[in-house]
């Protein structure tokens, strides 16, 4: 991909997340304070996550679960009925609401609009070598794989799209990514991980490498 479409690309990003953040901040004023008068503080919840090449940054969102409870049961999938889900919190999942203090990220130029979903380090360690590709790109806040099914999608599948995108990228289909990503954000598909969690299963397919494109 070539540096001056990257730089457009970049150009894009910073525009629009600019501009939303600056639109949106007396609902960014609302959540946060109905988040502090539901479960207290802090609002934010701070996470770190891998970036391109590699590259670890903190990814913010707002906090949906109550203080404390991050850590407990399955940390990387939250289902409907997850009982740490706050009941502001459970709300914004459904808008996916909570990730727009990730603009900031994407303002930094640590985040894109459009690119595979930021992973914690659990979910980077599971890629081999030849799944990899996914993090030449900036992570983005939606994707490819995102508006395919979101968390609806086996782990391995996530992996395939965001490999697919990485390779047939280009600003047209950012901008078919980003049509498709607002109306789904109103049918509020894929926001949940089903009961059955992908994580664990996709350990022992992602042992052999052979498995993902070179």
């Amino acid at each position: 991909m070539g540096n001056l479409m990257l730089a457009l690309k970049r150009i894009f990003d910073f525009a629009i997340a600019a501009t939303v953040l600056l639109v949106s901040a007396p609902l960014t004023g609302l959540i946060a304070l109905l988040i502090a008068i539901d479960d207290g503080w802090p609002v934010l919840f701070v996470q770190q996550r891998v970036g391109r090449g590699g590259r670890k940054f903190r990814c913010l969102k707002f906090r949906t679960m109550k203080v404390g409870t991050g850590a407990q049961g399955d940390a990387l999938n939250v289902s409907a009925d997850d009982a740490r889900l706050t009941r502001v919190g459970r709300r914004l999942r459904d808008w996916t609401l909570d990730e727009i203090p990730q603009l900031i990220n994407v303002v930094k130029g640590e985040m894109s609009i459009v690119g595979p979903r930021p992973w914690v380090e659990e979910q980077a360690a599971l890629c081999g070598a030849g799944a990899r590709g996914r993090f030449d790109m900036l992570p983005g806040m939606a994707g490819w794989a995102w508006i395919h099914g979101r968390n609806h999608l086996p782990f391995e599948e996530r992996i395939r799209l965001d490999l697919w995108y990485v390779d047939h990228w280009s600003l047209w289909l950012d901008l078919r990514i980003l049509a498709k990503a607002f109306v789904l954000l109103f049918r509020r598909v894929g926001v949940y991980v089903p009961a059955a969690s992908y994580e664990h299963a996709a350990k022992a397919t992602f042992s052999n490498e052979s498995h993902w494109p070179s």
